[in-house]
């Protein structure tokens, strides 16, 4: 059994990163539970499930809102953790606090998940004994946090590998100039998508405004797939009968769903969207992970 700070397991996805996460979770001392929280939707949802879950077939996720008051979205929404025992955070949970009343739990810790800077989710371990969250605890439960981030990064990556592979092994269109970007999940990763693009215009000779708003374009897009996602994307650019389409493809998670999408002022990085569909000829969604825009070169 894996202790506080062991990593988890190289995993093969989603499934088998969650069976690693519980097996080193529920391990530790006076756990009698373990809960797993994941971004999505740029926080405002989370997708949720718990060690009383396991056993099925596939993993049962749930969707939770992100913004009820309760210690597990805390420790996403701030990336700091939430410990004590019940009383100690009856005060500021009572709600939460009153529903374990028929549950042997005395005291929990909701730990951030992260890696690379970002918080992807969290955990919640519910005790059912008494803990003296001292230092060298608490540097345990974070350190935790951190490699169950890099594990879950690691799984994302594995279940992405395979449609990467086909996007890349796509021909390209007959008489098309073709361009591709592997963009890392990371914000800092967004100034070399927008380098990558001005690049591979000035070689195809295209600059001024159709420079500019593809760039533009280009920009809002790859961070939306960064932040939304919590994980990388790829960038695929084309050039055929004087048209010039961008296509970005999210390897971690959901796309915003539309231009109507940020009217929830919750949803900030959706705006976005609107710059996209303000400079575009045309964009559009060919499936829940991938956006697209084009730009005539000349009037059409």
């Amino acid at each position: 059994m894996h202790g506080p700070g062991a990593q988890p397991q190289a995993t093969s996805g989603i499934a088998a990163w969650t069976d690693d996460a519980f097996a080193a979770l529920t391990g530790l001392s006076g756990v009698h539970r373990v809960g797993l929280a994941l971004v999505e939707g740029g926080g405002r949802r989370l997708r949720f499930t718990a060690s009383d879950r396991q056993g099925r077939p596939d993993v049962d996720w749930c969707d939770v809102d992100g913004y009820d008051d309760v210690p597990l979205n805390t420790a996403v929404r701030k990336g700091d953790p939430v410990i004590g025992t019940l009383e100690d955070l009856r005060e500021r949970y009572g709600g939460y606090v009153g529903r374990q009343g028929e549950t042997p739990t005395v005291a929990l810790a909701a730990v951030p998940i992260t890696a690379a800077g970002q918080t992807l989710g969290a955990f919640l371990l519910l005790f059912d004994r008494t803990q003296a969250f001292d230092r060298r605890q608490r540097l345990e439960l974070a350190k935790a946090g951190r490699d169950l981030g890099t594990a879950l990064r690691r799984a994302r990556s594995a279940e992405r590998a395979r449609p990467r592979a086909v996007e890349e092994e796509t021909p390209p269109p007959d008489g098309a100039k073709v361009a591709s970007h592997d963009v890392e999940g990371d914000p800092a990763a967004v100034a070399g998508a927008r380098e990558f693009l001005r690049h591979t215009l000035e070689e195809w000779r295209i600059d001024g405004e159709v420079a500019d708003n593809a760039t533009l374009c280009l920009s809002e897009l790859v961070t939306n797939a960064v932040i939304h996602s919590h994980d990388g994307c790829l960038v695929r650019v084309v050039l055929q009968d004087g048209v010039l389409t961008t296509t970005v493809r999210n390897w971690g998670g959901e796309a915003p769903d539309s231009v109507a999408s940020v009217a929830d002022p919750l949803q900030v990085h959706g705006r976005g969207l609107q710059v996209v569909d303000a400079l575009a000829t045309r964009w559009g969604r060919d499936d829940a992970m991938t956006v697209w825009f084009a730009l005539d070169l000349e009037p059409r």
